[in-house]
């Protein structure tokens, strides 16, 4: 065979330039819709017909189905995509992803588009240049676009030439006349390629160029394409690998989705492949039979002029094949969304887990491509983080009224250390998640976001530590020997009661981001600094007066501070909910 081991090189250095240039286009365009793409995928999932189009569209408009699924199966675990939303979403991804078949049918086999991919450069760099942040990320979609058919235009030509190696196809001819074996064991290879490449479009780009170069038949290249399908739910498994149960679920059900279609469409193979040729004929107003010579003919062995109208065909061919597979299934499987919905919630069960057991609920080790679109999961997480706190705010309460010396008060001081030792290690994991995630490719606007938010895991766990104080300045008091009268724990009440409130109104802005709240909260925190002033100007007063001794006072004292300081953090949480909600709008 007259192909070295450099052409080999070149194919897969060619291949290696279509993967980055897609990943480059893909990421460009989630960091110019930053956070509109998780209000869309949000607020057009009411259905299971406008998730089907919400998926469709946000595929169609970032170039990669392995990208929103791993995107739904990250929102779901960010509890902001319901599992049946999800699979509707998923469905839709899939009928996307063949946008990507014809963008490289029409424009990598019609048209000369590598003349145009320097021209495109020249544009992208000014753009790529440029402290627009928008224009950036477009120039960032334009040089994916231009790497992604330069690797397509290299891949074509650096596939064996069959006049030169007719042995090739003589060897490849004892695996594509097996019948339907050939078509089983094409589309085991297509779905372990496409495990290998984690992208459907690169494989699916793959498959074309083999069908139109005559390497395979249409019917090989149609197996190929299922296998594909199959390959594509991977990179959402993967991604669910450490997330929650309800992202497992999705991208299980994703899984399901496009096995039971491989599987109706494998028994309908060879009367779907002669409909696809029908149609073929019919939209391009060619007989049929000249259509199953073209496709059936090895396009490098006819002439120019009919091996250009060959390739042409078979691309086009293929990628209406990929089209009305996905739709037809879509069209099928839409109505059993409740029925997979009951398959992968018996499949994965949920595991009961105590609130004392530390884990982090929506983040999750695997982390998306455009880092912009991991912010969601963080956002979940700091909300949890605040709702632990704020139970463990009340023990704390719980342990002002429970009888000192008594086991109900050690084992009450016993949990709220271990909510402390929890805080502190959800302060260390989100933290450390937001560093992952601001060292990718992550926008400018995205990075104050960043910023925004580990004020916030700061200030939180700052929070837990007044608790913790106030818990252990209770045992201190108690093992001084120390008592409050009723005057003093009454004041107390009050104002740890002002405390309580604040956190409520911390948890439901972080929780919903609602200005009333923020307002409300910062009132919170005049009336308790207020309170505190009251407090500290009579305890010397009341000490004179002998309502209490000195040591009680400092007990007392040293209570009323901390939850002044509780106060303080809670509302530097605040501040940093509202410069988040300020970078959110600039998106």
């Amino acid at each position: 065979m007259n192909y070295s081991f450099f052409d080999f090189l070149t194919l897969i250095g060619a291949l290696g330039m279509f993967l980055y240039g897609m990943k480059v286009m893909s990421e460009g365009i989630q960091k110019a819709a930053g956070d509109r793409m998780q209000s869309i995928l949000s607020s057009m999932t009411n259905n299971r017909f406008a998730g089907v189009f919400t998926g469709l569209l946000i595929t169609a408009l970032i170039q990669s189905s392995s990208a929103t699924t791993v995107m739904v199966v990250s929102f779901v675990n960010a509890g902001l995509l319901s599992l049946t939303q999800s699979i509707a979403v998923i469905m839709g991804a899939n009928v996307g992803t063949t946008v990507t078949a014809w963008i490289i049918s029409l424009f990598g086999f019609t048209v000369k588009i590598s003349d145009m991919v320097f021209p495109i450069l020249a544009i992208s760099i000014p753009l790529i240049f440029s402290k627009n942040n928008q224009r950036r990320y477009w120039g960032e979609f334009l040089i994916g676009f231009s790497l992604l058919f330069m690797g397509m235009d290299y891949m074509k030509e650096a596939v064996p030439d069959l006049r030169e190696n007719p042995d090739a196809l003589a060897f490849l001819n004892n695996y594509t006349n097996m019948g339907y074996g050939s078509v089983l064991l094409f589309m085991l290879i297509g779905t372990i390629l496409t495990i290998i490449m984690q992208s459907s479009s690169a494989m699916m780009a793959i498959t074309l160029i083999m069908c139109s170069q005559g390497w395979v038949s249409f019917e090989i290249a149609a197996a190929m394409v299922l296998g594909e399908n199959i390959g594509t739910t991977i990179t959402a498994n993967l991604a669910a690998l450490s997330a929650n149960v309800s992202a497992k679920r999705a991208a299980f059900a994703h899984m399901l989705f496009n096995i039971f279609g491989v599987c109706w469409m494998l028994i309908l193979f060879y009367p779907f492949t002669r409909l696809i040729i029908a149609l073929v004929g019919q939209i391009n107003n060619i007989p049929v039979e000249e259509v199953d010579r073209l496709l059936n003919s090895s396009v490098a062995l006819l002439p120019e002029d009919e091996a250009a109208k060959a390739a042409t065909t078979v691309s086009f061919s293929l990628a209406l094949f990929h089209s009305v597979f996905n739709v037809c299934n879509v069209l099928i499987m839409i109505w059993f969304i409740k029925f997979y919905e009951k398959i992968v919630t018996s499949a994965i069960k949920q595991k009961k887990a105590t609130d004392e057991e530390f884990q982090l609920k929506y983040i999750n080790t695997g982390m998306m491509a455009a880092s912009e679109l991991n912010l969601p999961q963080a956002r979940q997480e700091i909300v949890v983080y605040a709702e632990r706190v704020r139970r463990m705010f009340g023990m704390v309460q719980s342990l002002m009224h429970e009888k000192e010396g008594s086991e109900a008060f050690s084992k009450l001081y016993s949990r709220i250390e271990k909510y402390e030792q929890i805080c502190d290690r959800m302060e260390i994991e989100i933290a450390s998640f937001l560093n992952k995630v601001v060292s990718g490719r992550l926008s400018y606007d995205g990075k104050l976001q960043v910023n925004s938010m580990l004020t916030m895991v700061t200030e939180i766990e700052s929070i837990g530590d007044c608790c913790y104080n106030l818990a252990r300045t209770l045992v201190r008091k108690q093992e001084a020997g120390v008592k409050f009268n009723d005057e003093i724990i009454a004041n107390i009440d009050a104002l740890l009661s002002l405390d309580a409130d604040a956190l409520d109104g911390l948890v439901n802005v972080l929780s919903k981001s609602e200005n009333a709240d923020i307002i409300a909260t910062y009132n919170k925190e005049n009336e308790i600094n207020n309170f505190r002033n009251q407090l500290r100007a009579a305890n010397m007063d009341n000490i004179n007066a002998k309502h209490y001794d000195y040591q009680e006072g400092i007990y007392y004292m040293d209570i009323v501070a901390e939850a002044e300081s509780l106060g303080d953090y809670i509302v530097n949480v605040v501040d940093a909910v509202k410069q988040q909600s300020r970078h959110k709008l600039k998106v």
